[in-house]
């Protein structure tokens, strides 16, 4: 049986990515891992605490991922390919990037939370533009790009894409759009 701080994580997060951080209070999330909302306090405190540590599980996950795709190949494109697919999980589910559904309450955040995101973003946009420089050495990526703004635009697009497919075209919509944004970044044939 998992753990009940583990429950309240999986559970949290769901409900952030789903509804935002205004949108669940802690008798939601009680009801959902089916506990007293005096309990999640032992856990955390405040739903501060609670998104913070949301934000660390997050992040975590992702670093291995990012990890694992840096292994896997070192072809620039396709590891940008990779890196898309994992927007893909939220798309099948119906659910938001959380750092996403977060910064859309960017204003009503606490500062503690907000750098958290920021942060998330920023190491996810400084990989990106190595993978595109280092795409760019190999040849595996188009030559004269500005790494920096493509790395924006790629996570710009995903995030779009995740908000937009989840109820417009699904699954094969984000597939698309992945598709679409793969080929500009591939090197021109000169035939």
């Amino acid at each position: 049986m998992r753990d009940t701080r583990a429950s309240l994580l999986s559970e949290a997060e769901i409900l952030v990515r789903g509804r935002g951080y205004s949108g669940f209070s802690y008798a939601d999330l009680a009801e959902a891992v089916g506990i007293r909302k005096a309990s999640i306090h032992h856990h955390f405190r405040t739903k501060e605490a609670l998104a913070q540590a949301l934000i660390e599980a997050y992040d975590a996950r992702y670093d291995a991922a990012l990890d694992d795709i840096s292994g896997q190949t070192a072809d620039g494109v396709a590891r940008i390919e990779a890196y898309g697919r994992l927007y893909l999980g939220g798309v099948e589910r119906g659910l938001g990037c959380l750092c996403a559904a977060l910064a859309v309450e960017l204003e009503t955040l606490p500062e503690a939370l907000r750098r958290a995101i920021t942060a998330f973003f920023e190491k996810h946009i400084a990989w990106l533009a190595g993978v595109i420089e280092e795409g760019q050495i190999s040849g595996s990526v188009r030559a004269g790009l500005d790494p920096q703004a493509h790395a924006r635009m790629i996570v710009a697009t995903l995030e779009g894409s995740l908000l937009l497919e989840r109820f417009l075209a699904g699954p094969e919509g984000f597939g698309r759009t992945l598709a679409a944004l793969s080929e500009g970044l591939r090197p021109v044939n000169k035939s």
